[in-house]
């Protein structure tokens, strides 16, 4: 609720209403809008201190943002922008297959989650590793499609709301509502495609291992 309230929330509040020559102005009101997800995502990182590639690809974008308005750029930029990042996490999700590290498994499928260790000895015994692999890589295409849908739907909703010039107290509002409503058509159903990704997972896991949810979560998650 914090991250929502830091992130969505305020910044979307200030643009709109507070954009005005009479208020902070255009510029003003974008600096201290952006502020909150900046700060907020600086002590997150300061806090946990660990390097996250999404995360800072979200810090880059605010401060794209930004630097789009502060300097009046075009907003065919912005809506470049709204679709470059989450575009380049589904390209990063499909480069990892190569890797030994698809991104499946930092996200979803890792020990802090699952009990990964228990899942793969059972692979083993009942000897269905290879399906498993077959499966996951499966898995992490449909991740990819999550960040692919949400691009294609950032920069459709960045054409269709913000045509005011950069600098303008419109600019803001509508970049205000870009955010707001960017939250109800994308952030929204991009969290129940991953839901069902997740249910897939687990559908799978329980399939070729026999296991339970509440046996292969950690602890309290299980619960």
């Amino acid at each position: 609720m914090l991250d929502l309230l830091l992130s969505i929330v305020i910044p979307t509040i200030v643009l709109m209403k507070f954009s005005g020559e009479e208020d902070l102005g255009p510029a003003g009101a974008l600096i201290t809008a952006l502020a909150f997800p900046i700060a907020w995502g600086l002590y997150e990182l300061v806090k946990f201190r660990k390097f996250n590639f999404i995360a800072l690809l979200g810090l880059v974008s605010v401060l794209l943002t930004g630097g789009i308005g502060l300097l009046e750029l075009d907003n065919q930029w912005l809506a470049i922008k709204e679709a470059a990042i989450p575009g380049i996490i589904g390209l990063a999700v499909i480069i990892s297959t190569i890797t030994p590290y698809p991104l499946v498994k930092t996200i979803i499928y890792n020990p802090k989650v699952m009990q990964v260790d228990k899942i793969e000895a059972r692979l083993i015994e009942l000897g269905n590793q290879a399906m498993f692999q077959t499966r996951l890589m499966r898995a992490t295409y449909m991740l990819s499609a999550t960040f692919f849908f949400s691009a294609a739907m950032n920069y459709m909703l960045a054409t269709w709301i913000v045509v005011s010039p950069a600098g303008t107290p419109e600019f803001n509002e509508e970049l205000g509502k870009m955010t707001m409503l960017g939250y109800v058509m994308i952030a929204l159903p991009s969290m129940l495609m991953m839901a069902g990704l997740f249910y897939y997972l687990w559908r799978t896991i329980n399939g070729l291992t026999g296991f339970t949810l509440e046996e292969i979560m950690h602890g309290e998650q299980g619960k």
